[in-house]
């Protein structure tokens, strides 16, 4: 059976504190990451991508995966953190990471408006300044859209062909339905797995199996039977079992197809 791909998580952070909000790994003492990644490939997770969420911190996930094997990255401004990035001097060094070794994708970016930690004028900006640097370098984007998608679908309708994924992706069945008209990929992870909206459970299992993806969002949303412990790349594992069950399917199709997708998206 093709091996498992956690298309979204931090775990480059476990390494360094870069970004007071991954603290998480650090809760409880030293943290190994040799360990985490060994996890992961004992429960058949082959590949991760390290997603960046600042300019230091996309820094951290190149040099992390620029030194492990089956691990690549992505280079992101995450819409809590656009204020911080807004002078030409920040833009500049952070573009200049776009044609670095290892790096596959551009986000995580795009809009937050269920926390205020940066206006919405400066999320718009950051998030087109990072449309464009994926598309002239011809790189797919991952996209974080919280509250947010009146906004968010004007400004990706002023671009033509951005390949990308939608992460964490909990919004109704329409946009979901959006999102594919237009070739985009969907990310479940663990938060399926503790969902009880029969309406975001149906949207779950429409999704077509040609655009979604899995991930993890490790430290975050761990999912059912492990709430409360911090999560690991190691978990995907659980959230394609639920997938699988929740739409009638088995374990290895819908390994073999998410993995597919994201080798396809990622062009790896």
């Amino acid at each position: 059976m093709a091996g498992l791909f956690d298309t979204h998580c931090h775990i480059h952070e476990a390494v360094r504190r870069t970004t007071p909000v991954y603290d998480k790994w650090h809760e409880k003492g030293a943290v190994d990451a040799e360990a985490i990644l060994a996890a992961a490939r004992a429960a058949g997770v082959e590949r991760i991508l390290c997603i960046g969420t600042t300019l230091a911190d996309s820094r951290l996930a190149i040099e992390f995966a620029q030194t492990r094997d089956n691990v690549w990255a992505s280079i992101g401004i995450h819409p809590h953190e656009a204020k911080g990035h807004l002078t030409e001097d920040i833009k500049s060094q952070f573009a200049a990471l776009a044609t670095e070794n290892k790096v596959v994708a551009v986000g995580e970016c795009g809009l937050d408006y269920f926390y205020s930690h940066s206006p919405k004028e400066a999320q718009l900006e950051i998030l087109k300044f990072q449309i464009e640097l994926a598309q002239q370098h011809n790189l797919p984007l991952s996209f974080h859209v919280r509250e947010a998608f009146d906004d968010f679908w004007p400004v990706f309708e002023q671009y033509r062909g951005i390949r990308g994924v939608l992460h964490s992706f909990t919004d109704s069945i329409e946009n979901m339905q959006r999102a594919v008209k237009y070739g985009l990929f969907i990310g479940v992870n663990g938060i399926a797995t503790f969902a009880k909206d029969p309406a975001q459970l149906a949207m779950y299992r429409a999704i077509p199996l040609e655009n979604l993806l899995l991930e993890t969002d490790a430290p975050f949303l761990t999912p059912t039977p492990y709430r409360g412990t911090i999560n690991e790349p190691k978990h995907v594992c659980v959230t394609a079992e639920f997938v699988a069950n929740l739409r009638g399917t088995s374990l290895e199709q819908i390994t073999a197809a998410t993995t597919t997708n994201a080798n396809r998206l990622f062009g790896l």
